[in-house]
């Protein structure tokens, strides 16, 4: 097994290089084997308007789509195992409101495992947060809405109904839902990394989600947990060392995701280079997360490349490939 230290040197260049060239303000890179040795680097800046803030190893970052991976599928599997829950049972066994004006549509025949897998035919997004900001009202409009079936597709829709199926279970919204050690569900702006300069909130967003559709609900099961780069290798830690007892996330549901995971394919997020026993997941604000049971460690990237704004080409797809590849430089 290549020294930490090593992987960490050898991939911090692509990073480096992305901030040097403009394309992203700032970045953490972080790398944890299964015996616990770990490696951390930061660079550029968490913050550049209104004023310039430098990025450091303690930056709480917005994790965006993390969330998914984090929390959402943590606790729905979580709920199965201790026989809440059957993720072959239709999310209409704890969401009996869900479309419940049509008893046979389709909607009311999805699974939890489904949408842990994005096995729906529900669209990537729907934008809730046009729709009003009264988070009551916007989760019984979810709940009614009419989507057009589509093909499956990896669908915010997916998690976000997995969340409000949580908050029913446990009779308290995601916000008040314990995030998991080291998480939270807002940061201390002053120690944040910003993301954008939003339109319709009129400010340059940090410490608060980015994600328009959880801000208006107020929290969801798709988005809006933040972390810094040590609580999202201590998570990837305890997952190399859990010896078998997290088997559904490296579980095949189709032939690129797991459940909640997405698996190596040909051009996928972690790069060439990994064994297929690797599983990743990444998020809009420029995070990600990528652990290989094979080769025994994991490595996390992340940035703020929406900030100021996500109207820009930050070449992000490119660096975690970069990335990725040359973390597992055989």
């Amino acid at each position: 097994m290549m020294p930490v230290a090593v992987q960490l040197d050898r991939a911090f260049a692509p990073l480096a290089a992305a901030i040097e060239a403009g394309r992203i303000p700032g970045g953490v890179l972080g790398v944890v084997d299964r015996n616990g040795n770990r490696a951390i680097k930061a660079i550029g800046q968490a913050q550049t308007v209104p004023a310039s803030r430098p990025m450091t190893e303690d930056t709480w970052f917005d994790l965006a789509s993390l969330t998914k991976v984090l929390f959402t599928t943590e606790r729905i599997l979580a709920l199965a195992e201790a026989g809440r829950i059957d993720l072959d049972a239709p999310l209409v066994s704890v969401l009996p409101d869900f479309r419940h004006y049509n008893l046979d549509n389709w909607e009311r025949k999805v699974t939890f495992r489904q949408c842990l897998g994005h096995q729906t035919p529900f669209p990537a997004v729907l934008p809730l947060y046009t729709y009003g900001r009264d988070p009551d009202l916007l989760r019984t409009f979810l709940l009614q809405h009419e989507f057009a079936a589509g093909p499956s597709v990896y669908s915010d829709i997916n998690f976000i109904l997995l969340g409000l199926a949580l908050e029913r279970l446990e009779g308290k919204w995601i916000r008040e839902l314990d995030p998991g050690p080291g998480f939270a569900w807002s940061a201390d702006p002053d120690k944040a990394a910003a993301t954008e300069d939003c339109y319709w909130r009129h400010r340059v967003l940090a410490g608060e989600v980015h994600d328009d559709n959880c801000s208006a609900l107020e929290g969801a099961g798709h988005a809006g947990l933040f972390g810094t780069v040590s609580s999202v290798l201590d998570f990837a830690a305890a997952k190399l060392t859990s010896a078998g007892a997290d088997a559904l996330i490296r579980t095949p549901v189709s032939g690129r995701r797991t459940h909640g995971w997405e698996r190596p394919y040909e051009g996928w997020s972690g790069g060439e280079n990994c064994s297929p026993q690797t599983i990743g997941h990444t998020g809009f604000t420029g995070t990600g997360l990528w652990i290989d049971f094979d080769r025994g460690h994991a490595w996390t990237l992340l940035t703020n490349r929406v900030h100021p704004t996500r109207h820009f080409d930050s070449g992000i797809i490119a660096l975690r490939r970069a990335v990725g590849d040359c973390i597992n430089v055989t």
